[in-house]
């Protein structure tokens, strides 16, 4: 890694340490390497993933730890936690507001623009969060499929 790399890496850490004390989370290691890798991730990655990116480079660090983590990130709202899947939570760093699309066939989530109006209540009902989830076939999937006919 070039001196100018480490230096970029650095700046990055020491932003995302400011953001967590600002937030008043204790910014170990750990935390800050999970909360790198969520805001350079698209995936919307779930607790394994996370682990399987991170334990190479960090072999003390357990599925535990990643998932006490982004609850506690979730809580204080530096990360969107969605339940839009059935194998479970996956973890979004954009907390504006977006809509999702999740492809049935390969499983990725995409965020996507989509018109919706930010609502504090409803029929006399407090909202506290909106969700759309989009599903179908994404278009690499699509061109897949078209490929093969």
């Amino acid at each position: 890694m070039s001196d100018k790399e480490k230096m970029r890496q650095y700046v990055n850490l020491e932003s995302l340490k400011r953001e967590l004390e600002r937030h008043g989370i204790s910014p170990t290691f750990q935390r800050l390497k999970i909360l790198e890798y969520l805001r350079k991730s698209k995936s919307h990655p779930t607790v394994e993933m996370i682990y399987e990116a991170l334990s190479k480079d960090i072999p003390t660090i357990s599925k535990a730890t990643i998932y006490n983590t982004l609850h506690i990130f979730a809580r204080k709202g530096i990360v969107a936690e969605l339940s839009i899947c059935e194998e479970g939570a996956r973890f979004d760093a954009n907390t504006e507001p977006h809509a999702h699309f999740r492809c049935v066939k390969c499983g990725n989530i995409y965020d996507v623009d989509f018109m919706f109006e930010r609502i504090d209540e409803i029929h006399g009902h407090k909202v506290f969060e909106i969700i759309i989830c989009l599903k179908g076939i994404c278009r690499n999937c699509a061109h897949e499929n078209r490929a093969e006919d």
